[in-house]
């Protein structure tokens, strides 16, 4: 079964990564590279010993270099050296709970760390595309009950959110100043921003993200504490995305003025869940454990509702989700139960495989 879903338009490209080593950027690196890429990755280093990047053994496959995305000089340097064709911005600091902590380091990297990008880009003639993520965290968010459009206005309440909200108004403003379609004879390159639901998948032990909380619950035989159980959002397996960003950077090398905006790629209607509901499932699938409802009242606000449109990703991409919630849970919790006994990059492919067949 092939996992080149692309035509082969990967093989031989020249691609860098930042956030390599994190779950989405190692799942990426890893699909890139077995269609015969050239991945360059740029991040900072691994979370845990058991991520999927340090087990996949990826680093050995790939250009792997430590850096932080706060550090312009240096990606200016890495851009020159490497001449990337194009680029996945994944690095970031992800957490909502921990934005409230480090609040000024949050928007310093990600916003600022975005910014560093879209200049490394703007002072490299090799790259053509440029694909930036975000989150479906940047729009203000009303708690309506239908999906935000692409067109709706950026917000976030809390200091994670609002980084990636700033950071798609600097995306806009970049390539209004510097990218602009009317202009790319002069520039030469396409510019976008993606923005995902709640992502899951093997390899993630981030803190604060229920698969990772359930998964270490159940490895210790301890009771899941659930802290938000009424909390509904969009879940969807980490390839899903990742396809849509492999799609989307396709679309923009063939017709760079007609994709280069932001763009939501979030899992159906059926796949929005509450977080008890995604955990009791969890607990279904493994085969064993229990959970607790340990909410309080007084923590820190975190969104209720949250969903996405995706009707333009569908119509015009091209592109939609391939699984079900269950698949997507079924493809998770399948990884946890095989990865201290089995080889992690194959596990990944075969992951990759099955996801392509759906």
């Amino acid at each position: 079964m092939e996992i080149d879903i692309f035509d082969g338009f990967y093989n031989g490209k020249k691609v860098l990564v930042t956030g390599h080593t994190g779950f989405k950027g190692s799942w990426l690196s890893i699909w890139l590279e077995a269609m015969g890429a050239k991945v360059i990755g740029y991040s900072l280093d691994p979370y845990t010993e058991k991520d999927n990047f340090v087990l996949s053994k990826i680093s050995n496959k790939i250009v792997d270099i430590r850096g932080d995305i706060r550090d312009k000089d240096t990606l200016v340097e890495v851009f020159s050296k490497y001449k990337p064709e194009i680029v996945f911005h994944l690095a970031a600091q992800p957490l909502v709970r921990l934005s409230y902590d480090i609040p000024k380091e949050t928007y310093e990297v990600n916003l600022m760390g975005t910014i560093n990008i879209l200049e490394a880009v703007r002072v490299t003639d090799s790259v053509k595309v440029g694909v930036m993520i975000t989150t479906d965290k940047c729009y203000e968010n009303k708690e309506q009950i239908w999906g935000y459009r692409e067109n709706e206005p950026m917000g976030g309440y809390d200091p994670y959110s609002s980084s990636k909200g700033a950071a798609e108004i600097a995306i806009s403003s970049w390539r209004n100043s510097f990218f602009s379609p009317k202009d790319y004879n002069l520039h030469g390159k396409s510019i976008a921003s993606a923005r995902a639901g709640n992502v899951i998948g093997g390899g993630d032990w981030a803190l604060d993200r229920i698969i990772p909380d359930c998964i270490r619950a159940l490895e210790a035989n301890k009771t899941i504490n659930i802290r938000n159980r009424k909390a509904i959002r969009p879940w969807q397996h980490v390839l899903e995305p990742l396809s849509g960003y492999l799609q989307l950077a396709k679309k923009m090398w063939d017709a760079p003025q007609e994709y280069c905006e932001g763009w939501n790629l979030g899992p159906r209607m059926e796949s929005i869940a509450t977080v008890w509901d995604i955990a009791s499932m969890v607990v279904e699938k493994y085969g064993s454990g229990e959970l607790k409802d340990v909410s309080d009242s007084n923590a820190v606000h975190e969104a209720n509702l949250l969903m996405l449109d995706i009707s333009k990703a569908k119509f015009r991409l091209g592109w939609e989700p391939r699984m079900n919630l269950s698949q997507c849970l079924e493809l998770t919790v399948d990884w946890y139960k095989r990865y201290s006994s089995e080889n992690i990059y194959d596990l990944c492919i075969e992951q990759i495989k099955k996801y392509v067949d759906k």
